[in-house]
This record gives structure tokens, C-alpha cells and sequence, in this order.
């Protein structure tokens, strides 16, 4: 990975002065610090929790990065990402736990119960920018205008006074990576002046971003192509297709021989229907039924169709997960997606 050693030309301190002075002082007082982001990870919440962890670090303190689940595949070619554990590290007492990318703390996973006297013990701060945050920890610094609790990261970074090139270029790979995810290679209505700037400041440290978008982006093994074809083949639509949907079934991963987290970027395929107000993934589970959405800027407001259901994100991306078998969940969000898109006038 090649790095910028010369100063940085891109300057990010005016935006940089909006971080919380309260973030900047408890991660500068903290010496044992445990990041974690929500299970079934994504580049977002993995990078911003490494990045977090490693801003610790800099500053002289300990950081364990935790995540329930594994690292998925996918990220293999990032470095770093082999650091994540799946449970906090039992000899290290904790003084601050950072939650990033996670909407409320339950997202994190089974890790909250098998260590709640962890959680009810030790201070949260929490980090993200999903507007339908629940606002769980002793501080909440959210910011819905960001693209990425990345980009918030890459803020946080240079408020403190810590290199973008760190660690030879890892900590600015990790936040480019977040970035490009939640942007979808920066095609995404959520990317404002302020990601571009960001991005470029990454860049600029040495950030790989072609290579970073090409692997998330534009390779795939032929097992998730095959997962593909085999959940658009089954795509329904109605009001004239301004709704347009598609189920991700059990037997379509054991056919296919593809890995859960080879359904990314299914619902964003869907979502480049020329008619589509609203689409949506229904992913089957054992007991339950996993919704995510995509809707056009203008119209309808995701946050408000997931909201039904207990979900939430943002207004053009969120997700649910309903306790109710695939039919049963299909039946209820598409009745309630429907009223939804009628009240929409272009």
C-alpha cells in the first residue's frame, strides 16, 4: 500500500471542529477501550470500529475491536480486519466500551447477554449516523448528515490529532472502505461535499480506494452471482412498478452454495428499477423474516415503512426484522409499502 508521507494538502479542521468535545475528551482519557459495531457486519460498522480502536492506540491506550460474527469473507483483502475478536478480551478491564454503526444497542448481538455486567458496568459512548438512533450510551454523537459512521471517524481522527496514514496506511484503507460501502462507490443521495472532502483526504493518506471499490463493488465468486440470478429471477412487482420486490429463500444459499453475506447488495440491485418508488429484499430466516429497503429521494421515507416494524436506518436505506414466517412478513410490509407509494406525486 502505498503511502502520502508528505503534509496533507486536503484540509478537514473545519469540519473536523464539529466533533463533540465530549468524544474527543472521553477517548482521550480512556486506557482500555472495547469497539464494537453490530452483528452481521458490514465495511461501515467493521471499519469505523477498527478505526476507533486504533485511534486509542495512538494516543497511548489499549483497544479491542469485538464484532459477534465473523468478518465476512469478502473483507479478507482489507489489513486489520483479521483483529476482530468475537468476544471482548476477559483480561482487560475495560473503562470505556465505544459502540459504533449500530441504530440500538440489541444490533450488537449475543455478545450484549453473555456480557451484560460488562455493559451495565462500564460507560457507552456511541458513535453513528442512522437518524432512527435510540440514543443508548452516556454521550450519543449522531450525525445523520454523514454518509458513514466512517466519515465520522475520519473527522474524529483528525480532531485528535492522529494521522490518516496510520499504521502505514491501515487506519485510512479501513474508513475509505466504511465510506465506499454506505455510498455504494459514492453513487448514493447521501453523498454530500463534506464525503467527498473526506474521501480525498483519505486518499491522499494512501487509501486504495480503486482496489477498495472494485472488491466490494465489482467482484463477486460465481456462488453469489448464482445467488443472484436465482433471487431476481423471482422479482414481483405492482402498481404499475412503482413497487418491486424479491425474497432471498433458505434453499436459494444451500442451492447456490453461497454464505449469508453474499446477499449484499442484492436490495441495491433491485433499488436500480427505472419505476421503482420503493424496493424491497425479504430475507428468509428460521423464525423470522429480514426486510431491507431502498426507496427514491423525494418519496418515501424508508425509516417510516421499517418504523412499522421496528426497524429503522435512513430515509433512502433501512431494514426490519419481523418475528413472522416469509409470506406472513410479505403480506404486511407490501400492504403497508403500497399505501405508502400511493401518497407519493411526482
Amino acid at each position: 500500500m502505498s503511502v502520502d508521507r508528505t503534509a496533507p494538502r486536503v484540509d478537514l479542521s473545519a469540519y473536523a471542529a464539529a466533533v463533540p468535545d465530549e468524544v474527543v475528551a472521553r477517548l482521550r482519557s480512556a486506557r482500555r477501550v472495547l469497539t464494537i459495531c453490530h452483528s452481521h457486519p458490514e465495511a461501515d460498522a467493521l471499519g469505523s470500529a477498527l478505526a476507533v480502536g486504533m485511534i486509542v492506540q495512538a494516543g497511548g491506550g489499549v483497544s479491542t475491536p469485538v464484532c459477534a460474527d465473523p468478518v465476512p469473507a469478502m473483507y479478507d483483502f482489507l489489513p486489520g480486519f483479521d483483529r476482530f475478536r468475537l468476544e471482548p478480551d476477559a483480561s482487560i478491564d475495560y473503562d470505556l466500551l465505544v459502540v459504533v454503526d449500530c441504530g440500538e444497542l440489541e444490533r450488537i448481538g449475543p455478545v450484549l447477554e453473555s456480557h451484560r455486567a460488562l455493559f451495565d458496568r462500564v460507560p457507552i459512548l456511541d458513535i453513528d449516523h442512522h437518524i432512527s438512533n435510540r440514543t443508548f450510551g452516556v454521550f450519543d454523537w449522531i450525525d445523520p448528515s454523514s454518509s458513514a459512521t466512517c466519515e465520522m471517524v475520519t473527522l474524529l481522527a483528525w480532531r485528535m490529532g492522529v494521522p490518516l496514514t496510520a499504521e502505514d496506511g491501515v487506519l485510512a484503507a479501513a474508513l475509505t472502505a466504511g465510506i465506499v460501502m454506505d455510498t455504494a462507490n459514492f453513487q448514493h443521495s447521501n453523498t454530500t461535499p463534506r464525503t467527498l472532502v473526506v474521501a480525498a483526504a483519505l486518499r491522499e493518506a494512501g487509501a486504495p480506494l480503486t482496489d477498495i471499490a472494485r472488491r466490494i463493488y465489482r467482484s463477486k465468486p460465481n456462488s453469489q452471482l448464482i445467488l443472484f440470478g436465482r433471487v431476481l429471477a423471482r422479482i414481483g412487482a405492482e402498481m404499475d412498478g412503482r413497487l418491486l420486490w424479491s425474497t432471498l429463500e433458505l434453499a436459494d444459499l444451500s442451492a447456490s452454495g453461497a454464505r449469508p453475506e453474499e446477499s449484499e447488495g442484492l436490495v441495491d440491485l433491485l433499488a436500480q428499477s427505472a419505476t421503482a418508488e420503493a424496493a424491497i429484499l425479504f430475507k428468509e430466516g428460521d423464525d423470522s423474516t429480514r426486510i431491507s429497503v431502498r426507496t427514491l429521494p423525494g418519496g418515501v421515507d424508508a425509516t417510516v415503512l421499517t418504523g412499522v416494524f421496528g426497524g429503522g436506518g435512513h430515509a433512502r436505506a433501512a431494514g426490519a426484522t419481523l418475528e413472522l414466517p416469509l409470506e406472513e412478513a410479505r403480506r404486511a410490509v407490501l400492504a403497508k409499502a403500497a399505501e405508502l407509494v400511493a401518497a407519493v406525486e411526482r
